[in-house]
């Protein structure tokens, strides 16, 4: 149980709803709302709890550091710098409703040669593009069963899809998927789908996972999404297999990222980019549900209850236990 808590540090851009939400916790805190760009070791030495991602190098500057609860689904550099003793949680749950539609999006807009009609009209062209396709009776394989995997899953289910998910580690499957599987399995998946999904995070086993060899098991006209992590995917070896319009790819993350202006996976032929836009605080829900789950631990920090969504610092994944 925590309850000498006196400074509160949050990065995210609330209003004052959110800031009624969390001050209610512990009403004698002092809280300071500061972007994470304006932060300085000043502000964060001894600040108790901090919601919202801070600069790395600021971390170890946090002496009185009790909790701090990320504004990400994942803990990228955050394990294993934290200070002894303080928790680490992220934002994990917030994200399914954005980046899966998003995610839905840009499957369709692929699917039904949307972007392709999009340039005809930059140039004025009036021209039947030929067949499309649909997500009703398409097999989709969803890399990645978090909450935002998850959800992307289940929506393809609810449009007639044929889901299979791929996750960590064994659990029971939910009722909107049809197969589950763990990620030894995917070399053997990969050829019957024609959605690959991706939503893993940043780790060594998701790092070149989808390498010239995988892509080329992809079905030919499937559609790879990453939303993930850019490293996720080798982009020399992607340019190489879209150049050869084998497969397709709709890219919300990229590897070098911010993605240079000269690169060529730019032009790429069947190669769609957003610029990692599909979750941060671009949706209200996002945002919403990012100060909930961070208030919420904050109020469990104080009681001593099991927090939501820690970081487990050997891994830098989330425990299964304590799900938002």
């Amino acid at each position: 149980m925590e309850k000498d808590i006196k400074k509160v540090i949050v990065t995210p851009p609330v209003n004052d709803k959110h800031k009624a939400e969390i001050e209610a916790v512990c009403p004698e805190a002092r809280y300071f709302y500061i972007p994470q760009s304006d932060l300085t070791a000043e502000d964060v030495r001894d600040a108790d709890v901090i919601i919202g991602n801070i600069p790395h190098a600021l971390v170890p500057e946090c002496k009185k550091l009790k909790l701090l609860h990320l504004n990400m689904a994942g803990a990228d550099g955050y394990p294993g710098i934290v200070p002894e003793g303080a928790r680490l949680t992220n934002s994990s749950g917030a994200f399914g409703l954005a980046i899966s539609e998003h995610m839905l999006g840009m499957l369709l807009a692929v699917k039904k040669k949307l972007y392709t009609y999009y340039a005809d009209q930059l140039h004025s062209f009036w021209t039947d593009e030929g067949p499309v396709t649909s997500i009703e009776d398409a097999v989709v394989l969803s890399v990645g069963m978090g909450d935002i995997g998850g959800e992307f899953a289940r929506k393809c289910k609810l449009l007639g899809a044929y889901t299979m998910g791929i996750r960590r580690t064994v659990r029971e499957k939910p009722e909107w998927l049809d197969e589950l599987h763990t990620l030894d399995e995917l070399d053997e998946l990969l050829p019957k789908a024609d959605v690959v999904a991706l939503s893993l995070p940043s780790g060594p086993a998701s790092t070149g996972l989808m390498d010239e060899r995988r892509l080329r098991l992809m079905k030919e006209g499937a559609v790879l999404i990453n939303v993930g992590r850019g490293k996720a995917v080798v982009t020399d070896d992607l340019q190489k297999v879209c150049c050869e319009r084998r497969i397709y790819a709709a890219l919300d993350v990229t590897d070098p990222e911010p993605l240079p202006a000269d690169h060529p996976i730019w032009n790429t032929p069947n190669v769609y980019i957003t610029p990692h836009v599909s979750g941060f605080f671009h949706l209200q829900q996002t945002l919403d549900r990012i100060i909930h789950i961070g208030a919420e631990n904050f109020r469990r920090l104080i009681a001593g209850e099991e927090l939501l969504n820690i970081v487990d610092p050997e891994t830098g994944y989330r425990r299964e236990e304590g799900r938002a």
